[in-house]
């Protein structure tokens, strides 16, 4: 006795598997895994058993699927660069290059005591703003101006001391090193 859904799958298969297949390797350019992906899409109306059976349009439903696991394989795809085997890592000598993060000590340096403790306190060390309040027996808002304040002479003093230049986001893209 034939099964009545594989009967159904079978016809809807046979009509459109080599449309569909050229479809795939359009898409991916990869005839290997243009086959995989039709696997997987036979194996997706399979599943369905009667189900796909009562579809009006097989041929929609069968490019339907299509399409949705080419998006899906597309998205987790990853483009990778072989990299050449005699490709040497340069070293750098960290003592001749002044780094953004020995321009900041000096700087921190010239701030006021009360900026460099806000800034090391709740910045560098992580110390949460609450705390620091509680600590300089000020309210939380205080606290928070006081940072604030504090990260904006930092910020002013680093512009102008390393020459930092930051780029639309506001993110560091170039400094130049103080003697």
């Amino acid at each position: 006795m034939t099964d009545p859904n594989m009967t159904c799958l079978t016809a809807a298969w046979s009509s459109h598997e080599r449309e569909l297949r050229s479809w795939l390797r359009h898409r991916l350019g990869n005839t290997a895994e243009a086959e995989d992906l039709l696997q997987d899409l036979f194996l997706k109306a399979l599943r369905q058993g009667e189900r796909f059976c009562s579809v009006q349009n097989a041929r929609a439903w069968l490019f339907e699927v299509a399409r949705n696991a080419l998006a899906d394989r597309l998205r987790v795809a990853r483009e990778t660069v072989e990299l050449p085997d005699d490709l040497s890592a340069t070293m750098v000598d960290i003592d001749a290059v002044d780094t953004l993060t020995t321009c900041l000590p000096r700087v921190l340096s010239e701030l006021s005591a009360e900026d460099r403790e806000a800034i090391t306190l709740c910045d560098l060390q992580g110390m949460p703003q609450a705390t620091f309040a509680l600590s300089k027996g000020l309210s939380l808002s205080a606290a928070k101006s006081r940072v604030q304040r504090a990260r904006q002479r930092l910020r002013e003093r680093m512009l102008e001391g390393c020459q930092v230049q930051l780029d639309h986001a506001g993110r560091v893209s170039d400094f130049v090193p103080r003697d």
